[in-house]
């Protein structure tokens, strides 16, 4: 089976909306507003990472931290979550609508946990900002 992409559906977005939520709420209700921000988004999964709050073994809220780290890529980046089926199952992605790029955020960050990485999430975010710009420009040349 090829890879076929669509748009989310309403179960897709509702199923990103709860792992965005999860992480979302380790902010008090006070501070909450600070995850619409591209820094917060960075400050939030750091901290979580680095207070050691979530084990190997917890490959959702793993995966909950990857859909925000996607979230703060769109944001930065200009890109839209879209859903990517094959024959493997249907995975939430990353598209940029300019060029054929398709980013998968959900598991950088449970990945390299799982391999007993540390992780430093602005490095990450760097890396992966600036692979993207990379890929546009190579795609854009051709």
């Amino acid at each position: 089976m090829q890879q076929k992409i669509e748009a989310l559906t309403p179960d897709d977005v509702a199923r990103l909306e709860r792992q965005r939520g999860w992480v979302r709420d380790h902010y008090d209700d006070a501070a909450r507003h600070q995850y619409e921000t591209l820094e917060g988004k960075l400050r939030l999964l750091d901290t979580i990472l680095r207070s050691n709050w979530i084990q190997a073994s917890e490959t959702w809220k793993l995966q909950s931290l990857g859909i925000t780290f996607g979230d703060a890529l769109a944001q930065k980046m200009d890109l839209v979550w879209v859903a990517v089926e094959d024959e493997l199952g249907r995975d939430p992605a990353l598209r940029d609508e300019g060029a054929s790029i398709v980013i998968f955020p959900m598991t950088m960050i449970s990945k390299r946990v799982e391999r007993g990485e540390a992780i430093d999430v602005r490095r990450l975010f760097d890396a992966a900002c600036q692979d993207t710009s990379r890929l546009r420009a190579k795609l854009k040349g051709h």
